[in-house]
């Protein structure tokens, strides 16, 4: 069996060949043209490509978020796509978290009633959310920040809130995109290195868009999204 066959073989994640295109008037914009890649249970992947290319289009289609035009996206083995609606709304609560350049925070909610939120559309009871935040947040290093509010607290800090509100419902699979596109070289180091820490002690698997060539190489494998394909990373360019 060849790597690239027992890679997705192993996968927790697998997109097949995913069309997507976008009609303006008379004009089709084709995104993606046939995008296969895979994620293993617990590994960190790095997706790298112009901006325009078509990432944050892929991330939405393996979250759930939109529907492709032609291919199938694989989770745990099952096309995520024959799913019914209210088993596509468990997945993207339960299955997959994510995070985004801009953290999305409620400015008038402290950072524990941030990271409450998944748990609560869930409908998990409220002392239950209160209790799975502070955890959540213990563990991206802000168990003494939980009442402060967004604009007390640095970019940095804002993002590992939007990672622990992204962690609350104990996702198998992480997608995040440009997560360190607002923040200083070493505060994206903390976050990347916290990544791996997540992925290494609770088995989460992370696909990370990012333009930053030197973050990108901490993923265990990389791909570069090129003319609406995904193209494997044999090696990382020196």
């Amino acid at each position: 069996m060849s790597s690239a066959s027992r890679a997705a073989a192993e996968a927790l994640l697998v997109a097949e060949d995913l069309e997507k295109e976008y009609r303006t008037g008379p004009e089709v914009l084709r995104v993606l043209r046939g995008a296969s890649l895979s994620v293993r249970r617990g590994e960190f992947v790095a997706l790298v490509g112009a901006s325009g290319v078509g990432k944050s289009t892929l991330l939405h289609l393996l979250g759930g978020l939109d529907r492709p035009d032609g291919g199938r996206v694989l989770f745990a083995g099952e096309d995520l796509f024959a799913r019914s609606e209210p088993e596509l709304v468990r997945y993207r609560r339960q299955d997959v978290g994510f995070v985004f350049q801009f953290y999305n925070l409620l400015g008038e909610l402290s950072a524990l009633e941030n990271a409450m939120i998944p748990a609560l559309i869930a409908r998990r009871p409220t002392a239950e959310a209160r209790e799975l935040a502070k955890a959540a947040l213990a563990e991206v290093g802000l168990g003494d920040r939980a009442r402060h509010r967004p604009g007390e607290l640095s970019g940095g800090e804002q993002q590992r809130v939007a990672i622990a509100r992204a962690l609350i419902n104990r996702p198998r699979l992480i997608l995040a995109d440009e997560p360190t596109g607002n923040l200083d070289p070493k505060t994206s180091e903390v976050i990347y290195d916290l990544f791996l820490r997540l992925g290494a002690e609770r088995g989460v698997a992370f696909l990370v868009a990012t333009h930053n060539p030197d973050l990108a190489r901490k993923a265990e494998r990389g791909y570069r999204l090129v003319e609406g394909r995904a193209r494997q990373i044999a090696a990382w360019p020196d």
